[in-house]
């Protein structure tokens, strides 16, 4: 568990290191915000913020659901190379198998995985593993789209978008069922 004091003491020291007065009134309760923000952003790594995950079963109710459901939103995360920010939307689409899950899940199952240090790449993996131990779907495809403050304000200082892709059963072997998600979603 994060330590607060511990993080206002290096949030203090960090300003001190780049050249900042940490007492001058503009900054003075910046080391304890500074504090209670990374613990925010980063209760990734506090297995008690796993999302508890509702789960409804398929064909409850006399429906029976075999068809793409698709979520889409907004994420954003951490780069874990240089701690700079990348954000951007998310499309995720699953065709059920015996359980369905409840909608608001999906999006906080991807804002605890986006609350750590992450790739984009991992971050994907990360969600599609958990989803599938609580649904066992068909098949399930997310798309994380983009973009990367370290890119655009460092280095290369480009802007752009990062596009990837987690593709898993279903959507792997039958073409028009990732033709439909894809037409869904006007990516």
């Amino acid at each position: 568990m994060q330590d607060i004091k511990k993080l206002k003491k290096i949030a203090y020291n960090l300003l001190l290191e780049i050249g900042e007065n940490p007492k001058r009134v503009g900054l003075k309760d910046t080391p304890k915000r500074m504090a209670r923000m990374w613990t925010e952003i980063f209760k990734g790594y506090n297995p008690a913020q796993l999302p508890i995950i509702t789960v409804f079963p398929n064909n409850q109710d006399g429906v029976k659901y075999d068809q793409i459901i698709i979520d889409q939103g907004t994420f954003h995360s951490y780069c874990e190379h240089h701690m700079a920010l990348f954000k951007g939307q998310y499309y995720f689409g699953y065709i059920p198998n015996q359980s369905l899950i409840g909608l608001s899940k999906i999006a906080r199952i991807i804002e605890y995985y986006s609350s750590r240090l992450q790739i984009q790449e991992r971050l994907g993996q990360n969600i599609v593993d958990y989803i599938e131990t609580k649904i066992k779907p068909k098949g399930m495809i997310l798309v994380l789209k983009a973009n990367h403050s370290c890119k655009e304000t460092r280095g290369v200082k480009q802007s752009g978008v990062m596009i990837t892709s987690i593709v898993k059963g279903v959507f792997e072997i039958d073409i028009s069922a990732k033709e439909e998600f894809f037409n869904m979603i006007k990516l």
